[in-house]
């Protein structure tokens, strides 16, 4: 399930709910019974694999960006 985070408009107390997406969001403030809303943040998701940059969509492109090595090029 995933959580979300709420802070009340009236007295600015936040804090996190777990709830499911089939779950209403919360409306009012357990300390005040002030109104509440919920807080965005950033996004834990990291894209990983092909398919997610530019030379992943075209044919070849793969192949013409620069290989990364590990050794010395001397």
């Amino acid at each position: 399930m995933p959580v979300y985070a709420y802070a009340c408009t009236a007295c600015g107390h936040a804090f996190d709910a777990r709830q499911s997406f089939s779950e209403p969001a919360l409306t009012t403030c357990e300390q005040c019974g002030g109104a509440l809303r919920k807080q965005y943040g950033a996004v834990g998701v990291t894209f990983n694999g092909s398919g997610f940059y530019r030379t992943d969509s075209r044919a070849g492109g793969a192949a013409k960006a620069p290989a990364a090595s590990s050794g010395s090029s001397d």
